[in-house]
């Protein structure tokens, strides 16, 4: 996803409902302002947890960080992630004042999304913040998913990227099913590679079962879920996906197993930012998936997703036959064993749901 603006701006805002399309196009920019920069020289990215000081949320990091000039290169990049959380005018004060002076050798990129943290809201822009921008002779990029024949462009690239050839009638109906949700494709994509490997040549009998159906939820709603720690609403999406969506037990074990293999591939590895571990990861196109196991990485800690990966060994015997359970309740389990323990380490999740099985 190109984005198609002047690259001499002090500032630019990206914002937008589809986080997919929002990372993809903070990516792109990135890209065109690092040009044949070294990036590991230029670019600076601060997330929610640089934001952190003394215990609480503050935007003087990334200021402190606009502010600093660059060392053996003519221009910084500065990547401020989940700006979206300083959505009062007090907030933003710090950063509405290096604005008015800002320095000419930065090009600051601020993304307007929530903190990953469980409980964030996205809130409004302050409308000094946009003054500000605007006075500074910033660039604010609306992203938007794309229609017509742009979007049909959109899917090819990402299906090649993730070197999966559909025929006619896969495409087709894969096209159907994401509607304008191109976060939906992104969540469907790493389990086709997971199953049938790249370069696969696949049908529309091949990709049917791993698509959601009416009244199913989105395979990484799921997973979300669980990685926030919300037991209950991990349980509920869990049911929706094999009730609604269709989905086997043995195809969501796939799926939990292809998310957290990500997270142990990246737990010690020497990735400091989600471009390198999606290379170390051999993923193509996006690399949202690859920040997201990378943060999520980072929160859990190499001892729990060791055991992680005991559950999920012991629940794939299980599944298997070792155990005289439903594959249902098997997978019910480890999903509840998945989130309570995200929640026990990360906090932020909730009891369970009426209805859901112990």
């Amino acid at each position: 996803m190109n984005v198609d603006v002047a690259l001499d701006a002090p500032v630019y805002l990206l914002k937008g409902d589809d986080e997919v399309l929002l990372h993809e196009a903070a990516r792109s920019l990135v890209h065109q302002l690092v040009g044949d920069g070294d990036r590991n020289l230029m670019v600076d990215e601060l997330d929610a947890a640089r934001y952190e000081r003394d215990g609480d949320v503050q935007i003087g990091p990334l200021v402190d960080a606009a502010q600093t000039p660059p060392f053996l290169t003519d221009r910084r990049v500065v990547v401020g992630w989940h700006v979206g959380t300083f959505s009062t005018t007090d907030a933003v004060a710090p950063l509405v004042a290096y604005l008015a002076d800002p320095l000419p050798t930065t090009a600051l990129v601020l993304v307007w999304e929530r903190s990953p943290k469980p409980g964030s809201r996205l809130g409004r822009i302050p409308a000094k913040l946009s003054d500000a921008i605007k006075q500074a002779g910033g660039v604010v990029v609306e992203t938007a998913a794309a229609t017509g024949r742009a979007r049909d462009g959109w899917i090819d690239d990402q299906l090649s990227s993730a070197g999966l050839r559909l025929d006619a009638t896969a495409r087709n109906l894969l096209s159907a099913t994401i509607g304008e949700d191109a976060g939906l494709l992104v969540g469907v994509l790493p389990t086709l590679v997971a199953v049938y490997g790249e370069g696969a040549r696949l049908g529309a009998d091949d990709i049917e079962p791993y698509l959601p159906r009416e009244g199913g939820v989105k395979p990484f709603e799921l997973t979300d879920a669980i990685d926030a720690g919300d037991l209950g609403l991990a349980v509920d999406r869990l049911h929706r996906l094999m009730a609604g969506g269709g989905w086997h037990p043995l195809q969501v074990m796939a799926s939990l197993t292809n998310h957290y293999l990500r997270m142990l591939t990246l737990d010690g590895a020497r990735v400091g930012d989600e471009k390198a571990a999606a290379a170390l990861l051999g993923m193509k196109g996006s690399t949202y998936p690859a920040k997201k196991a990378l943060t999520q990485a980072r929160r859990l800690g190499s001892e729990v997703l060791a055991d992680f990966a005991r559950l999920l060994a012991a629940a794939d015997v299980d599944l298997r036959g070792a155990k005289a359970w439903p594959p249902e309740l098997v997978v019910e389990v480890l999903v509840a064993r998945l989130a309570s323990r995200t929640n026990q380490r990360v906090g932020g999740g909730s009891r369970p749901r009426a209805g859901a099985r112990r």
